[in-house]
């Protein structure tokens, strides 16, 4: 068995420029690719990226829509919030009327005495209100 010698420079130049020539045969040899073919790619290729940028854009329009129609919610359902709440407010002011027009009404039907009571049940509460302290 021969030992390995290790290659001149001129069999490394000679190496590397049979390579290069072989690259070379090798891409003259390919077929010439006919411009109908060529065309056709570019068409088949323009049209997968108008598809794809037609899919883009409608995902994008259905992602707006969508969060326009959960904006279009909440303000509804604010609105209405609002709504509930003015209503409780007007039927709690509208209570509190009917409840001062009853006492004023009770108030003028008291005789001498119910006033009298009333006066001397405040006097005592403010009695032991004060007791406490």
């Amino acid at each position: 068995m021969t030992a390995f010698q290790n290659p001149t420079f001129q069999e490394r130049q000679q190496a590397a420029a049979r390579a290069r020539m072989e690259a070379l045969a090798k891409y003259r040899d390919r077929p010439v690719v006919d411009p109908a073919v060529m065309a056709d790619r570019a068409k088949r290729r323009a049209e997968r990226e108008a598809a794809a940028a037609e899919k883009r854009i409608a995902i994008s329009r259905a992602k707006i829509e969508a969060e326009e129609r959960k904006r279009e919610q909440e303000r509804e359902a604010l609105a209405a919030e609002q709504a509930a709440a003015e209503a409780k407010v007007q039927m709690i002011a509208q209570a509190k009327a009917e409840a001062t027009a009853r006492n004023v009404a009770e108030r003028k039907m008291w005789t001498e005495e119910d006033r009298k009571a009333a006066r001397d049940a405040r006097y005592a509460a403010r009695k032991t209100r004060q007791g406490r302290r």
